[in-house]
């Protein structure tokens, strides 16, 4: 058991094959393989990519960002040239996949066009404009927030670690753009949050 939890990756394969056996297990519920089930996986997929990208942003922010100053000039290079360039790719990567897997399952659900019109489009009935709304608001925080890891974070991050040229200068600014994009994502991942978590409890 031990030689299995010191690889990664078997590790991970393991637990994704326990995985597919739990999914399988519920193809073969009253429902069967229907639309339903394909939802319950692509929700799944959403829920899994988005604990890997928020995980990751807090991990930024609650450790990497913070305890970076105290770190010893000589022990810098072992973050920014390992570990922080192996985190962003899995962060950046993790960001898209959680918002294509949440537009897939508004869409296979049929709300994708009340959510991002925040229920202005779509539907007659005024008792669901307010869900829509609010899990619209949630949809959109995400889009924002992806947008951000793509358009802000990353390019930014790139001149900061050295993965592409930039004086020290570039470099300096590139961190602090960076820095700002992901404190950015974190106070907006908290109201995303709750209307991810909330929306189905409270209004079904």
């Amino acid at each position: 058991m031990a030689g299995l939890l010191s690889n990664f990756r078997n590790t991970f394969i393991v637990g994704f094959l326990l995985a597919v056996v739990m999914i399988v297990a519920y193809a073969t519920g009253p429902q069967g393989a229907g639309p339903a089930f394909i939802q319950a996986v692509m929700r799944w997929m959403h829920v899994f990519f988005g604990i890997l990208w928020i995980g990751l942003l807090y991990y930024f922010n609650f450790v990497q960002i913070r305890v970076m100053p105290q770190v010893p000039a000589e022990l810098k290079p072992g973050v920014s040239k390992y570990i922080a360039p192996e985190a962003l790719f899995w962060f950046r990567w993790s960001a898209l996949a959680t918002v294509i897997m949440g537009l897939a399952i508004a869409g296979s659900r049929g709300y994708i066009v009340q959510t991002l019109s925040f229920g202005l489009v779509g539907t007659s009935d005024p008792s669901s404009h307010k869900q829509y709304a609010l899990l619209g608001l949630g949809m959109w925080l995400g889009i924002i927030m992806m947008l951000n890891v793509w358009g802000i974070i990353w390019p930014n991050q790139k001149r900061a670690l050295g993965l592409v040229e930039a004086d020290a200068d570039t470099k300096a600014k590139a961190a602090r753009m960076a820095m700002l994009g992901s404190r950015t994502n974190l106070m907006l991942s908290l109201p995303m949050l709750v209307a991810m978590t909330m929306s189905q409890t409270v209004f079904g």
